[in-house]
């Protein structure tokens, strides 16, 4: 037997498995939590020794025969996060995350150098928001600077993984695009950007490599780590929406990915760049050599998971309790913005229930309106697409939160579009494993998504509902705009 491994480094979580690919099936999963920092003011970090326990306990927990069959491995990582090292390979700081809102200040000191949000799009195809990597590096700066002293690379955490397993700093233009130092169009660093920093900036980031090469081999010190066969191809890796492209087979033009977790994310895969001229939606580029135009909500599934909590029920019960409530919640709107947002751009946002009565102030209503709002946020996106050209012909689902009938009927009736769901629903760790397969063997990537990406169900949308989620959509939209300009 011959397997790849697919590493998925999650903002809670660290998954490892191991992927048969001679006869299309799973043959080993490990799983271990990963720990966070926060404070109300918008600080999310973790250690970058987090990361390397998080590993060793997964492949721990692998049994050795199998790990011997691994042929080649692949990495998913949060995107965004900085993960900032000295010469000696050591964190200068700790891990700023994705969702860390902390940076609003550095955001706009950013776009003032560049000379307004406008100049940064033209650049780099992104505004300068909190979640990006640039605004944490001048955080650093400015607020550690004895840590931005002893700067020396500057990483995301999927290459930061691959340097763990191969000795090598090496990036890749997917995950590069949305560290908001890079430009899309000539997928390299953007010298541009990263001066207005500080000039040692572009010297501390790694040499971008080709989509389908590999970042090396397996070293014997990670192979002694992680009992793992040394000289190993570890393909390029990248960020976790831009694998779960691949792992839900978002390789073609005219698909959409919905990845529904602790953020959510819409994606699309283009031939030709797609740059939003509000900045909406992110530039992005795929991993497959190509662009992945992305929505990113901070909030996706944390105003059902509050709500959750608060009412003491299971995910199954609360979404019993919400299927009991009519279509718009009886007039009730929930903006989930329990950690500030990044789409619409509201870092010092805060959550809200609206549009209560004495008369649907109901369990019911409250925990539909938090489950509409998941979607209504993706709509927001689904409706940038629209107007940037982009023709979608179907959703492809994805993410934990993706195992819910009632969001999955949401998905298809809010965005009026067939949903289908992939088999496997971890996209993310097979999606590397995937990309692994695509380094190891160079068949075509999309030859490869047609025999491993695997569809079942499918949910298509219902006019009348279709009608009346367009109207419960006006509402939340109506809400949006009065609101926002509270947290602006």
């Amino acid at each position: 037997m011959n397997t790849v491994a697919g590493i998925d480094l999650g903002t809670q979580s660290c998954k490892v498995i191991l992927y048969d690919y001679e006869n299309k099936k799973l043959v080993a999963w490990s799983q271990v939590p990963i720990d966070m920092i926060a404070d109300n003011e918008g600080t999310r970090e973790q250690k970058a020794e987090w990361y390397q326990t998080a590993i060793s306990q997964c492949f721990a927990e692998l049994a050795p025969e199998l790990k011997k069959t691994i042929r080649a491995l692949g990495v998913s990582g949060h995107q965004h996060s900085l993960v900032p090292l000295d010469a000696e390979n050591k964190a200068v700081y700790n891990v700023k995350l994705w969702c860390d809102t902390s940076t609003a200040t550095e955001c706009l000191l950013l776009t003032a150098a560049a000379g307004g949000e406008q100049n940064l799009i033209v650049e780099s195809g992104l505004p300068m928001r909190p979640g990006y990597t640039a605004p944490k590096v001048l955080w650093l700066k400015n607020n550690k600077p004895e840590a931005f002293e002893k700067l020396a690379h500057i990483l995301l955490p999927h290459d930061y993984i691959n340097f763990l397993l191969t000795g090598k700093y090496t990036a890749e233009a997917g995950d590069a695009s949305g560290t908001a130092l890079f430009n899309i169009r000539t997928r390299k660093w953007s010298e541009q950007v990263c001066t207005l920093i500080d000039r040692k900036v572009l010297e501390c980031l790694p040499q971008i490599i080709a989509p389908g090469s590999p970042a090396g081999e397996v070293s014997d010190i990670a192979a002694q780590a992680y009992g793992i066969p040394k000289g190993a191809i570890v393909a390029t890796g990248s960020g976790d929406n831009m694998i779960s492209a691949i792992g839900t087979g978002t390789v073609t033009d005219g698909f959409l990915t919905m990845s529904l977790g602790t953020s959510g994310t819409l994606f699309g895969f283009s031939a030709t760049p797609i740059i939003d001229p509000l900045g909406d939606l992110a530039a992005f580029c795929s991993s497959s050599g190509g662009w992945l135009p992305l929505l990113c909500t901070m909030n996706c599934t944390v105003a059902s998971e509050e709500f959750r909590k608060l009412f003491a029920l299971d995910v199954r019960s609360f979404d019993n309790e919400a299927a009991k409530a009519p279509i718009g919640a009886d007039g009730i709107v929930v903006l989930p913005f329990f950690n500030g947002e990044r789409t619409p751009n509201l870092p010092n946002g805060r959550a809200s229930v609206t549009g209560i009565t004495a008369a649907n102030f109901k369990r019911e209503n409250i925990a539909r309106a938090a489950l509409e709002s998941v979607i209504f946020g993706m709509r927001i996106g689904y409706d940038r697409f629209n107007h940037v050209g982009f023709k979608a012909q179907e959703i492809r689902l994805t993410g934990g939160a993706a195992k819910s009938p009632l969001l999955q009927e949401l998905a298809a009736n809010i965005m009026n579009l067939p949903v289908h769901l992939p088999a496997n629903d971890e996209s993310g760790a097979l999606g590397a494993a995937i990309q692994a397969l695509w380094t190891l063997t160079k068949e075509p990537l999309e030859s490869l998504v047609a025999k491993h990406v695997i569809l079942t169900q499918t949910i298509e949308p219902k006019t009348e509902a279709v009608k009346r989620y367009d109207e419960a959509y006006g509402e939340y939209s109506k809400y949006l705009e009065k609101l926002q300009s509270l947290y602006s």
